[in-house]
């Protein structure tokens, strides 16, 4: 089943669900900003992303203030995820060991494909 990381306040994710509610795709939402991903949650989305830590930081949040002139390891910036949530790029689409985080939305098209294959 297709997980979407999906913050409802969020324009860009909301614009992600209408699309595979377009495409018929069944998917499970993950409010990850009531029930944060735990350490190690966020250190397997990661590396479905094949991205980087800082790749899924929105630095523009006010909480990054706070960090964003800090020297981090990769461990310190997701514990910084795990306890600011709000601080993950949205949406992020996880079908199985793929993701992507859906900015544009159509992004989740290549997932919904690697999904149909």
């Amino acid at each position: 089943m297709i997980q979407v990381l999906h913050n409802n306040r969020c324009g860009k994710s909301r614009e992600c669900l209408a699309l595979l509610d377009d495409r018929g795709v069944d998917y499970e939402i993950v409010d990850y900003l009531n029930k944060p991903l735990k350490f190690r949650e966020i250190k397997s989305l990661l590396k479905k992303l094949g991205l980087n830590a800082m790749d899924i930081v929105r630095t523009t949040e006010p909480q990054w203030k706070a960090y964003k002139n800090q020297e981090m390891s990769q461990d310190d910036v997701v514990r910084i995820l795990a306890k600011h949530p709000i601080l993950i790029q949205r949406p992020i689409v996880v079908n199985g060991e793929q993701a992507v985080v859906a900015r544009p939305a159509g992004t989740v098209l290549e997932l919904v494909q690697i999904r149909s294959v």
